[in-house]
């Protein structure tokens, strides 16, 4: 079973941008919460970065079920992430 990746982002946000080409690139499913539009997202990312509403903020579910938070990850972190 693979992982999943969840990413939480904004519209304006090139560092998401930058990092959705790459997953899409490599092949990488995910899905994109817009935390501008959606409250309960919004305050996991908070929650996730010392309350700042940091972008991308991705979230790795794992084959285990172990889950990964990371702020603006490299692609290469979001492999190891999926594989770990």
């Amino acid at each position: 079973m693979m992982g999943t990746v969840t990413m939480y982002s904004t519209t304006w946000c090139g560092y998401c941008r930058r990092l959705k080409s790459q997953m899409e690139r490599e092949g990488i499913a995910y899905t994109e919460i817009n935390i501008e539009q959606d409250p309960a997202s919004a305050a996991f990312v908070e929650k996730a970065n010392d309350g700042n509403q940091t972008v991308p903020t991705v979230l790795v579910v794992g084959p285990e079920g172990t889950e990964t938070t990371m702020t603006n990850p490299s692609l290469a972190q979001v492999k190891a992430a999926l594989a770990a």
